[in-house]
């Protein structure tokens, strides 16, 4: 998340509006505690899971858990091995050079 100066300079406007010039800096400190708490709390997980997982983690690929990417992986790997073995229906044989296709009258 990218915050300009602009959109950084309407964030201070608007702090100020809701909490006043008074309790500002309070808000501020608080705020930073808690950013500061959250990349510490952020920081031991990710410790804890390479503990876990061990080196297993450095084979992750985490865009390869996008739900997107797995159906289209799979969807890709299933077209690739279907063109070694394309099913042809019982009873249908491919059209000849010059024949026409077979019409049915009683289709609709």
């Amino acid at each position: 998340m990218d915050v300009g100066p602009a959109e950084f300079l309407l964030l201070l406007i608007v702090a100020i509006f809701v909490f006043g010039p008074d309790r500002l800096p309070d808000v501020a400190r608080q705020a930073a505690r808690l950013v500061r708490s959250a990349r510490s709390t952020l920081s031991t997980a990710r410790a804890q899971i390479s503990d876990e997982l061990g080196p297993e983690l450095g084979n992750l690929d985490m865009r390869d858990l996008n739900p997107r990417t797995l159906v289209q992986k799979h969807l890709l790997d299933d077209l690739e091995d279907d063109d070694t073995d394309t099913p042809q229906r019982v009873g249908h044989r491919p059209l000849k050079s010059g024949e026409s296709a077979p019409y049915d009258d009683e289709a609709t």
